[in-house]
């Protein structure tokens, strides 16, 4: 069964306030849109690192059942919000990320009502990784990003 896809949106506490709409495909649908049509970008992929300063599951705006994992990340310049994907496929991944954590991320970052939001295509800790989505944007939890890099 396919779920259509929701919008997610960065809900902040505390010292920011973004709010970034981030489509999620259920289970096994979506066609592998993922984060929408357009919003991942080759083009302004980067690589950042730096301590996570909290992780949330954030529902969608539609009501449906799903919720994305998010994290506030806190670097030399900046404090970024960095959508991982939707927390059905984020959680079962060997790789956990808590408070604390010094991460490196590498993924598209875009610019969403006016605050800067990175769409992780990958998630180093230490030695490990965790892959959310191949070179062209396409979200590993869906369609052909399944399929590998």
């Amino acid at each position: 069964m396919s779920y259509r896809t929701s919008i997610v949106a960065f809900v902040s506490i505390g010292f920011l306030s973004a709010s970034v709409g981030l489509g999620q495909s259920g289970p096994g649908g979506g066609g592998g849109r993922g984060a929408g049509p357009g919003l991942y970008n080759p083009a302004t992929v980067e690589t950042v690192s730096g301590v996570v300063q909290r992780v949330e599951q954030v529902k969608g705006k539609g009501g449906g059942r799903g919720y994305g994992i998010h994290l506030l990340l806190k670097t030399d310049k900046e404090e970024i919000a960095v959508h991982l994907g939707p927390g059905w496929y984020v959680e079962k991944q060997p790789l956990k990320i808590a408070p604390q954590d010094q991460i490196e991320v590498r993924g598209s970052r875009i610019t969403y009502e006016g605050k800067p939001v990175i769409l992780a295509a990958e998630v180093k800790k230490g030695d490990q990784v965790l892959k959310l989505r191949v070179a062209a944007g396409i979200p590993a939890w869906g369609g052909r990003g399944r399929r590998g890099a």
